[in-house]
């Protein structure tokens, strides 16, 4: 009996053909990207399926890929349509708040993640800050320091106030990075037990001497003063960091 011819190898193996929506997306994203100023209008749905061929469901999509990423903004109306669009702070806080959720990171990560970012960033705020990065820090602690807010808008001006010194830094990355881990999570610093007239004492406190550090182009100083205030906060809700960080409402995101 004849042994039989040894099986040969396949020629071709199983091709991954990609979506024709991701295709035209890559496509418009990189003219975005690399051609196109903020502000400019693309083609019409109509207009697109004519020059690609595709269907209006798969120019749809691509669209709808773009609009989530925060490269365009539809603008209704006769002279609308889809508006190109830098990314900005909430597209990165977009995808940290979906990761944060997907790998249910803790309070304990995030206070980590201040430590390392924001004594930095008063650093940098210190060398490229201007006097109108002085002015919103010291408005904002003034308003922080009045007694009559209540605990939500407490929370929400401090984390301005943050975001602020990030905005001084001249890094728009790091200043991105920061605007996504305080809006898109809550942290725990805006329950009973952490809000109190003393930590609302030393916040304000704390964020003066910064502030003076900032105003003298004084890094080194705004670094450990920051350092001291984030640590600070760390110890205050101590006993919650290894609890889940809860998301925060769509409107933060």
């Amino acid at each position: 009996m004849k042994n039989k011819e040894a099986a040969k190898p396949p020629i071709l193996t199983k091709l991954s053909v990609p979506k024709s929506y991701d295709v035209l997306a890559d496509r418009l994203r990189d003219a975005i990207l690399d051609d196109m100023e903020e502000g400019s209008r693309l083609p019409t749905e109509r207009e697109l399926v004519d020059q690609t061929g595709l269907s209006r469901g798969s120019v749809r999509e691509a669209l709808r890929k773009l609009e989530v990423e925060g490269l365009i903004k539809p603008r209704p109306g006769r002279f609308g349509g889809n508006i190109v669009s830098r990314p900005g702070n909430e597209a990165m806080a977009h995808f940290i708040a979906q990761f944060v959720r997907g790998r249910r990171l803790s309070l304990r990560v995030l206070q980590e993640t201040r430590e390392t970012i924001e004594p930095a960033l008063a650093r940098l705020a210190a060398f490229h800050r201007t006097d109108d990065d002085l002015q919103r820090l010291r408005e904002i602690n003034e308003q922080l320091a009045s007694p009559d807010i209540d605990r939500a808008r407490f929370a929400e001006l401090n984390i301005d106030w943050h975001n602020a010194v990030g905005a001084a830094s001249g890094n728009d990355l790091l200043e991105a990075f920061l605007f996504s881990i305080s809006y898109g999570v809550v942290t725990a610093t805006q329950n009973e037990k952490y809000d109190t007239e003393q930590t609302r004492a030393d916040a304000v406190r704390a964020h003066s001497r910064v502030i003076e550090a900032i105003a003298k182009r004084d890094g080194d100083a705004a670094f450990r003063r920051m350092e001291r205030h984030v640590k600070a906060t760390r110890e205050r809700v101590r006993s919650q960091e290894e609890s889940e960080l809860p998301i925060a409402p769509p409107d933060k995101i």
